[in-house]
């Protein structure tokens, strides 16, 4: 995997476990969605929320490209420690910051507003619809921020009243809902 374009561009980082129940977004699908971002949002100086961080490959990318603070959810302890290890690595630990939790726990009692969260759970959780409604409930998003979540074909956040596109690149979806 690899650090696509911004101040890190070219870093490269593994999974250092294969037999970690990870899914890193494919590097052609990342940068489909990061060309999008580019024609909707100026990433300088914002704020991400980035769910089931994984390996943190999305959470790197928004940093490289300039968001001024970057928050990982992740419950799996070897990937939290993985992410640390690399934002000390890439030098981002004043903007990448690190939560050991269940997203849906973190999710519910959590405050801060952000201009984008990123959700990429897990594409068997039966709770995947659950993250639109906690985080319009819990108004997480700033004014014309965004919800993306990374799903599969089975899910379909269409009917969402924010949701505003759908984009497949291969057997990931990203569905946008926007904070209005």
């Amino acid at each position: 995997m690899r650090i696509i374009s911004g101040f890190l561009k070219g870093q490269r980082f593994d999974l250092p476990n294969p037999n970690w129940k990870t899914r890193p977004t494919t590097d052609q699908a990342k940068e489909s969605l990061f060309n999008i971002l580019f024609n909707k949002i100026d990433l300088e100086g914002i704020e991400v929320l980035d769910l089931f961080s994984g390996t943190g490959n999305l959470a790197y990318e928004f940093a490289s490209r300039g968001a001024k603070k970057v928050v990982c959810v992740e419950k799996f302890n070897p990937c939290t420690n993985y992410i640390r290890q690399n934002a000390k690595k890439f030098n981002i630990e004043n903007i990448l910051s690190v939560h050991k939790q269940d997203v849906f726990k973190f999710l519910r009692f959590h405050h801060d507003q952000y201009n984008i969260i990123f959700a990429d759970p897990p594409y068997d959780s039966q709770k995947i619809q659950l993250i639109s409604e906690l985080v319009f409930n819990k108004n997480l998003l700033k004014t014309n921020g965004l919800l993306i979540i990374e799903h599969d074909s089975r899910q379909n956040f269409a009917n969402h009243p924010n949701f505003i596109d759908l984009r497949q690149y291969g057997q990931s979806c990203f569905s946008f809902i926007e904070q209005q």
